[in-house]
């Protein structure tokens, strides 16, 4: 018998496949996994924390969930050296100031029925008490998000990248769903908001922030997954040429690139291909546009050199696509030749000139013996001849008495 679940309320799920049918109707498509741990995190109320590599759609998931669900999406970026009054809240000095003037201008009247000093001090002090309060109160994502009237999404990205301190920051919106501000209270929040943090995985985080969170690490997708991602994006290229693709951006994945191919990054060239027509992948067409998910020169040379063996596992590497250098000499297609005898057939290269000036001072006998200030023709200047030392001259030096001690003075 089949488990009958409630008809959930606007904005809730009512199963896994119900969160996978709603993103789908997003362009979103999840796995089983995913599905799953986004309807427990909106059942249980619970923060989400998501972990993977840049482009696997973490930030996506958030954005999806709140269209999904139709709650508006609260956004906090963080960065490093990002302070709590960017994240929670801080105070409108503006209007601080204004409400001084203000003050300053009607004390006579405030005061002017005051008997005693101490009459005035407690009516100066009471309105001195209105500057923290929370009509000069200017909220930031995470107060806004407790705030709120309607139910929200909030969206903590890249919460690797804050400091420390924001992680404690961070620990009573997580557990409590609420804000303290020390001059006015605690702001406790009417309707839980859906929380999801993104983390890049560029240092560690907290076991009190993970201890208070859902965690789902997002890898890259399987081929067939990423592959019905580009079908949702309706990217205009055709399916064995989009297969293909997946294929090729999978092969690059395992190179040793600085930063891998994303998801995003492998729907943006199946889009430049489709406006370019192209109906069948080559290694040309291939390297003409791998600067579209390769961002680094580095792993643009190594994309363009791989790429031929990826589109067919027997291709020769052409030399337009193989060039690059190395410490030893300048390689051309997989010949190397050496930089101070270069091939009379090689181009020239900027550096030709700069090599053979510098091959030419290291020549030996390119000095005569002008350069060292003697005449002649010879190509290195004659050692002088070895000065003999006489026996007289040595026991003037080293009088008798001196050696295995130290010279006695005259008394």
């Amino acid at each position: 018998m089949q488990p009958v679940h409630p008809d959930p309320a606007p904005g809730v799920f009512a199963d896994p496949d119900d969160v996978a049918r709603a993103f789908a109707g997003q362009g979103y498509v999840t796995d089983r996994r995913l599905a799953t741990t986004t309807f427990v995190m909106t059942r249980l109320a619970k923060p989400l924390l998501l972990e993977g590599p840049a482009g696997v759609g973490k930030t996506e998931l958030a954005k999806t969930l709140a269209a999904a669900t139709g709650r508006r999406l609260l956004r906090l970026q963080c960065y490093e050296g990002q302070d709590e009054t960017k994240a929670l809240y801080e105070w409108d000095y503006g209007k601080q100031l204004l409400y001084t003037q203000i003050l300053r201008e009607r004390t006579a009247q405030l005061l002017a029925d005051a008997d005693t000093l101490e009459a005035a001090v407690e009516r100066v002090a009471g309105a001195d008490s209105a500057f923290f309060n929370e009509r000069f109160l200017a909220p930031r994502p995470l107060l806004e998000a407790v705030r709120s009237p309607e139910p929200v999404v909030l969206l903590v990205d890249e919460v690797d990248r804050a400091d420390e301190a924001l992680e404690a920051v961070l620990l009573e919106m997580l557990a409590e769903y609420q804000v303290s501000v020390p001059e006015i209270g605690t702001f406790v929040a009417q309707q839980p908001p859906y929380v999801v943090l993104t983390s890049n995985n560029t240092r560690d985080l907290s076991a009190a922030l993970k201890r208070r969170c859902l965690h789902l690490f997002l890898e890259y997708p399987d081929a067939d997954r990423e592959l019905e991602i580009l079908r949702s994006k309706r990217t205009g290229l055709a399916e064995a040429t989009a297969r293909r693709l997946v294929e090729i951006v999978r092969g690059l994945r395992g190179l040793d690139l600085r930063k891998a191919p994303s998801i995003s990054e492998t729907i943006d060239w199946a889009r430049t291909l489709a406006v370019l027509g192209v109906s069948e992948l080559t290694a040309e067409v291939l390297s003409d546009t791998v600067s579209v998910v390769a961002k680094y020169e580095r792993d643009v040379q190594r994309s363009r050199e791989a790429l031929p063996r990826l589109v067919d596992p027997n291709a020769e590497v052409p030399a337009s696509l193989g060039h690059s250098h190395s410490h030893g000499g300048h390689t051309h297609g997989g010949h190397t030749h050496d930089h101070d005898h270069p091939h009379p057939h090689d181009h020239e290269h900027p550096d030709d000139d700069g090599r053979r000036a510098r091959a030419a001072k290291d020549r030996p006998g390119r000095h005569d013996r002008n350069y060292y200030g003697q005449q002649g023709s010879a190509e290195v200047p004659e050692p002088a001849p070895r000065r003999q030392v006489g026996t007289g001259q040595g026991a003037r030096s080293f009088p008798a008495g001196s050696r295995g001690g130290a010279r006695r003075r005259p008394v």
